[in-house]
């Protein structure tokens, strides 16, 4: 494609060396780059793109985009323009052919749900026989193709050609996560969503935001930017959500569990198996626990209704969908116990998956296993151990990833918002695979452990290094279910 089509819609400050030139990539990584790729700098959080035009350069970059001014040999085009990484989303999308415009995307934030909402929502279009895509915390797909997933939401770059490949796989519909982060970093800019759906907003990735003001606005950026041929879904149950769509031009529908709102969901009937709901006034049966789940269920069946599906079909096909992998995923032990895998990691969704178990309780103890991550938000953590000891009748501390801290010291922190009478409750044990092992031989008949904070994760992350580690794996094990 030529330069000048990859760089239109962009205001360009300064423009040297030839716009028609052929190009035949976009990088923003100086070490991916090859012959006639067009490389972007990008002033990251971590390092500055433009320190590497020398290396791109090197590896054939044929033009640089930057917002700096830049010396590079002759031959090359250099673009300037005032923000790369505010152009870089409209480059990548120009330049994979705006992919999606050729099909009805749809994207999902908040804090907790976005991949429960997502991926079930792919698995429900593909039950109802659309090719469909999907870009999520697990797992990418390209209809039935598995690509793997190295972030919620990839670069603009590496999401235009994943959004590309769907469009040439004749995916009609794809639905992706979109985190605070890639709003805030515009890896989203340029494509165009169907849809919006806001699940909920409680503290997470203060690191990086700073403020939950911060955090909030980085959010709505997402539904601001939607157009008015598009649709916003959005939890009315959450106090943000009437902020989420002050300024947003789309269609907007609202759903709720507790108070008035277009969408309503009600449980009826409710066991660690699954519910019986009320949603939009059918009953329905799901394999799905707890009310969080509730809501998450109504905003999928509020998209696929937006979507154009028949309702009776939604409903139909909701029924036989199962819980995503470490959401809510119950292993029972041959003792007559059970435990609850989560990817709960901030007190919110602790609170949310916690709640649900003590509804299903049925007199049965709760035993509680968590911890918190390293190099992350450290007011979260004594947060989460009061939530844990506040909704658990023995509460473990363990370590989750500790990533470049030590374990022990995340314990400490932890601890350290508890009481003396609180304390009574807890032990902590910093080698998960042990924590996992006492709370299970401290289980008897009808008590129900959570191992919480990793979810679908298979692996810890010590120092940089990422070792094999599957809850699901250690709880089978210590159930004696395998060797």
């Amino acid at each position: 494609m030529k330069l000048s089509a990859i760089l239109s819609q962009i205001d360009l400050l300064n423009v040297q060396g030839d716009m028609d030139k052929e190009i035949t990539g976009i990088s923003i990584d100086s070490r991916k780059v090859e012959p006639g790729h067009l490389f972007v700098a990008i002033k990251g959080t971590l390092s500055d793109g433009h320190s590497f035009v020398g290396k791109a350069v090197e590896k054939g970059a044929a033009a640089v985009l930057v917002s700096d001014e830049v010396d590079v040999p002759n031959g090359v085009s250099v673009l300037r323009v005032a923000d790369t990484e505010a152009v870089v989303g409209i480059v990548a999308t120009n330049f994979y052919g705006n992919p999606s415009k050729k099909m009805k995307l749809v994207g999902v934030t908040g804090t907790n749900g976005k991949t429960t909402i997502a991926t079930v929502l792919y698995r429900l279009f593909k039950a109802m026989g659309h090719k469909v895509g999907l870009c999520s915390t697990v797992c990418n797909y390209v209809d039935d193709k598995v690509v793997e997933a190295t972030h919620t939401t990839p670069d603009p770059v590496t999401l235009n050609k994943l959004l590309s490949e769907m469009v040439e796989a004749g995916c009609e519909y794809a639905f992706m996560e979109c985190s605070s982060h890639a709003i805030q970093q515009k890896r989203i800019g340029g494509l165009h969503f169907a849809g919006g759906i806001f699940t909920n907003l409680t503290r997470d990735h203060l690191d990086y935001h700073k403020t939950f003001e911060n955090y909030r606005d980085a959010k709505k950026a997402f539904f601001d930017g939607l157009g008015a041929d598009s649709f916003a879904i959005v939890n009315a149950d959450d106090k943000n959500g009437s902020v989420m769509v002050q300024n947003c031009p789309a269609r907007i529908v609202t759903y709720s569990v507790r108070t008035a709102a277009q969408l309503k969901g009600r449980i009826l009937e409710e066991s660690i198996e699954g519910m019986l709901l009320n949603i939009d006034g059918a009953e329905v049966s799901v394999h799905f626990v707890g009310r969080f789940n509730v809501l998450n269920l109504l905003a999928v069946y509020g998209a696929a209704k937006e979507l154009g599906m028949p309702k009776d079909d939604v409903l139909c096909a909701l029924s036989t969908m199962q819980p995503v992998n470490g959401r809510f995923e119950t292993i029972r032990s041959p003792k007559g116990f059970s435990a609850v895998v989560d990817y709960a990691h901030t007190p919110d969704a602790l609170q949310n998956v916690l709640t649900a178990i003590n509804e299903i309780a049925r007199g049965g103890k709760i035993i509680t296993v968590c911890g918190a991550g390293g190099n992350r938000d450290k007011g979260k953590r004594p947060l989460m151990a009061r939530e844990a000891v506040r909704q658990s009748d023995r509460v473990i501390i363990t370590s989750d990833n500790p990533r470049f801290e030590e374990p022990q010291d995340i314990i400490n922190d932890m601890l350290a918002g508890l009481g003396d009478e609180e304390l009574q409750k807890v032990i902590s044990i910093v080698d998960r695979r042990e924590a996992i092992r006492a709370a299970v031989m401290m289980a008897q008949k009808g008590d129900i452990i959570l191992v919480a904070g990793k979810g679908h994760e298979p692996y810890q992350e010590v120092k940089g290094v990422k070792h094999h580690f599957d809850d699901h794996e250690e709880i089978r094990r210590a159930f004696g279910l395998v060797s």
